[in-house]
């Protein structure tokens, strides 16, 4: 069973920086897919950020230029580097990993950081 632990999150002012974490333990496997989502109060469930196995990249519109996604393989670790973090921002932020499977492909997920922002 694949466990997902997501650190890294805080309180910082607007314009600063942070840069999330998620490590995968119980497998050994390189996940196929990778993505960073958030969730703000009394809002859906938003994806911010895909990294496939094969190196393609996906932004939220919203973030482009402001956060990178990337991965470490030897540490089985995704990152998300935010960077110009807005009010907006502000939510929880949970990390998905996608296995080869089937008949399916399983996703497992983080229980997720806080991330506010805020002067």
């Amino acid at each position: 069973q694949v466990q997902v632990v997501e650190s890294g999150g805080g309180l910082v002012q607007p314009g600063g920086s942070l840069r999330l974490s998620c490590i995968a333990s119980g497998s050994s496997a390189t996940p196929i897919g990778m993505a960073w989502f958030r969730q703000a109060p009394g809002k859906q469930l938003e994806r911010v950020a895909v990294l496939t196995s094969i190196g393609d990249i996906l932004y939220e519109e919203s973030v482009k230029g402001r956060f990178t996604i990337s991965r470490d393989n030897a540490k089985n670790t995704v990152y998300l580097q935010m960077s110009s973090l807005k009010p907006e921002d502000t939510a929880v932020y949970y990390c998905r990993l996608t296995y080869r499977g089937f008949p399916h492909a399983p996703d497992y997920w983080g229980q997720g950081t806080q991330v506010t922002v805020s002067s």
